[in-house]
C-alpha cells in the first residue's frame, strides 16, 4: 500500500491565539470610514489606532503596555482637515509616525514616551503636494527619512521628510484610482496596482514601468500585491466568478528580457519559443518560453466567495504570508518555498466577531521566549485585541531557525544617496537576546533633516564636511528669522496692553 508523503515545513503547526481579555485596548471608537487600509499601525513601542472625531481627522496612540479599558478623555493625535485614511509608523524611529488624509495632506508625528496631558496637535511637518485625497503610506525599508505617498489623484510621490522636500513625483504611470503600493525588500523597485486591473513593477528613479501583467485577477474588485523576499510577486484579488484569489507571479514571465535593445524570437520544435535580449544591465541573454504558460502565476490558490478586500501581511523571515479580509473573522496563512505547488496552506485562524482592520507588529517587536513567529492586533467595533502565532516548541532555547536575523531600527542608506542610485540591503539585527526598543530621542530640528536623530557612536568624529561651521546664507536665513519672530512678539505683547487698556476702561466704567 502506498503511504501519502507529507510535506515537511516547521511551520505546518503553526498556532494562533487570541489574547486574554485584559490584555485587549477596549473602548476605542474605531473609525467607520470606508477605505481599504488596515487602520491600524504598530511598532515595538506604540499601538496607533484610527478613530471616529468630529470636526476633522485623528488617531490614537496607546503604549503597547496600556491594555484594558481607555480612558474617554485619552489624548489623541489631531491636526487633519477631514477624516484619516492611513498610518505608517517610521521603522527607523520608534517614535514617529505619518498620518495620511482626506484634507490632502501627510503629516509627520513626533509621539513622545511619556503619556501627553493633551491632545498632540502640531505635527514635526506637513507635506503639501496632492490635489486630491491621499490613502497609501509606505516609509522605505533602507532609506532614512523617505517616505511614499499616493492620493485619488493618481500620483505616486516620494517625499524627503527631513526637509519636506518632493524627491520624486510619478504622475504619468497609472491612468485611475491606485489600491496598493508595496516596496520590495532593498527599496529599488515598487510594486503597484491600479483601478485599471493592472499590476506593475516600477523603477521610480528612472521613472519606468519595468514589467506589468494586465488582469492579474479577473474580478471586478480591487488588488493588492506584496513583494516576496526573492523578488516574486504576491497578488490577491477575485476571480470572474468572485471568488477570492491568491497568486504567486515571477516578474522575469511579465517580460521575456528587461534590457532597452531589440529582441528577437524564434519557434521551437518542440513548440517552445526561443528568445534573444538584453538584461537591464544591458547583458546579452538567451530565453526559453512556454507560450501556453507566458503570462500565467507560477501559483494560484482559490478560497471563498466573500466580498472583502484580502489584505496581505508578508513575512520575508519565515516565507509566511497572512491573508486577513475586512469584515472576515479569520486569518489563513500560507508558506511560500520554491517547491511546487510553491504555495502551501498552512491553517486558518478563526474568531467570532468580524474585523474592521488589522496591526502586524514587526519581526524584532515579537516574544522570541515563546516561539512567537507574528502578531497581529485586530480590530472590532469598540476594542483592539492582539493575535499571537507561535510555533509549538518543547526547548526554552533560542530556536535559530525560526529567527534569523531580521531588519533593525538602523537605516542603510541617506535620502540623497538612495535618491542617487544606491541600493542597500537591510541592516539585520540578531533577536537571540530579545529587542528592547531605545528610548524616546529628541529630535534635532535643522532645515537640513528634520529626522535625524541618530545618536553619536564612540568617540568624537575627526573635522568634516558635516561639521563645518554655519555657512553665510544659513546665518542670514535664521537672522531674519529670528528678527520676524521678535517683530511678531512685540506686536503681540503691543495687543496685550490695548486689550489689558480696554479692560481697565470697561471696569473703571461699570464702577
Amino acid at each position: 500500500m502506498s503511504r501519502r508523503v507529507v510535506r515537511q515545513s516547521k511551520f505546518r503547526h503553526v498556532f494562533g491565539q487570541a489574547a486574554k481579555a485584559d490584555q485587549a485596548y477596549e473602548d476605542i471608537r474605531v473609525s467607520k470610514v470606508t477605505w481599504d487600509s488596515s487602520f491600524c499601525a504598530v511598532n515595538p513601542k506604540f499601538l496607533a489606532i484610527i478613530v471616529e472625531a468630529g470636526g476633522g481627522g485623528a488617531f490614537i496612540v496607546l503604549p503597547l503596555a496600556k491594555t484594558g479599558r481607555v480612558d474617554k478623555n485619552y489624548p489623541l493625535v489631531t491636526g487633519h482637515t477631514a477624516p484619516i485614511l492611513d498610518i505608517d509608523w517610521c521603522p527607523h524611529n520608534d517614535n514617529v509616525i505619518a498620518s495620511a488624509s482626506d484634507d490632502t495632506t501627510i503629516m509627520v508625528w513626533q509621539i513622545p514616551d511619556y503619556t501627553p496631558v493633551r491632545n498632540i496637535t502640531e505635527p514635526i511637518i506637513t507635506l503639501e503636494g496632492h490635489s486630491k485625497r491621499v490613502g497609501i503610506l509606505s516609509w522605505h525599508p533602507t532609506a532614512r527619512n523617505v517616505l511614499l505617498s499616493a492620493g485619488g489623484d493618481n500620483v505616486i510621490i516620494i517625499w524627503n521628510v527631513g526637509t519636506g522636500e518632493v524627491l520624486l513625483s510619478l504622475d504619468d504611470m497609472h491612468p485611475d484610482i491606485i489600491h496598493s503600493v508595496c516596496w520590495n525588500n532593498n527599496g529599488s523597485l515598487l510594486a503597484t496596482t491600479c483601478k485599471d486591473k493592472t499590476l506593475r513593477i516600477i523603477d521610480p528613479r528612472k521613472g519606468q514601468v519595468v514589467a506589468e501583467r494586465t488582469r492579474p485577477h479577473e474580478g471586478a474588485r480591487p488588488l493588492r500585491a506584496v513583494f516576496t523576499a526573492d523578488g516574486k510577486l504576491l497578488s490577491t484579488g477575485f476571480s470572474r466568478m468572485s471568488e477570492r484569489q491568491l497568486a504567486l507571479w515571477d516578474p522575469e514571465r511579465f517580460a521575456a528580457h528587461e534590457g532597452m535593445r531589440p529582441m528577437r524570437a524564434v519557434f521551437t520544435r518542440q513548440g517552445h519559443i526561443f528568445t534573444t535580449g538584453f538584461t537591464r544591465m544591458s547583458q546579452r541573454e538567451l530565453g526559453l518560453w512556454d507560450p501556453n504558460n507566458f503570462e500565467e502565476p507560477v501559483a494560484l490558490q482559490e478560497m471563498d466567495t466573500s466580498n472583502g478586500v484580502l489584505l496581505p501581511f508578508y513575512d520575508p523571515d519565515s516565507s509566511i504570508v497572512y491573508l486577513c479580509g475586512k469584515g472576515d473573522s479569520s486569518i489563513r496563512y500560507f508558506e511560500i518555498t520554491d517547491e511546487p505547488p510553491y504555495v502551501h496552506y498552512l491553517n486558518t485562524f478563526s474568531s467570532k466577531e468580524p474585523q474592521r482592520g488589522m496591526g502586524f507588529m514587526p519581526k524584532r517587536g515579537l516574544d522570541v521566549s515563546k516561539c512567537e513567529i507574528a502578531r497581529f492586533y485586530k480590530l472590532h467595533e469598540r476594542k483592539c485585541e492582539p493575535i499571537v502565532m507561535t510555533v509549538p516548541r518543547k526547548s526554552d532555547l533560542f530556536q535559530d531557525d525560526l529567527y534569523p536575523d531580521t531588519p533593525g531600527p538602523e537605516p542603510a542608506l541617506e535620502a540623497d544617496e538612495w535618491l542617487s542610485g544606491q541600493d542597500a540591503e537591510p541592516v539585520l539585527i540578531s533577536l537571540k537576546d530579545g529587542y528592547v526598543p531605545p528610548k524616546h530621542r529628541e529630535l534635532r530640528v535643522t532645515k537640513r533633516n528634520i529626522l535625524d536623530v541618530r545618536p553619536p557612536s564612540g568617540p568624537r568624529r575627526s573635522q568634516s564636511a558635516s561639521d563645518a561651521p554655519l555657512s553665510q546664507h544659513t546665518l542670514e536665513t535664521l537672522l531674519e528669522e529670528i528678527k520676524a519672530l521678535r517683530e511678531r512678539v512685540q506686536a503681540q505683547e503691543e495687543r496685550i496692553t490695548a486689550l489689558e487698556n480696554m479692560l481697565c476702561e470697561l471696569v473703571d466704567g461699570t464702577d
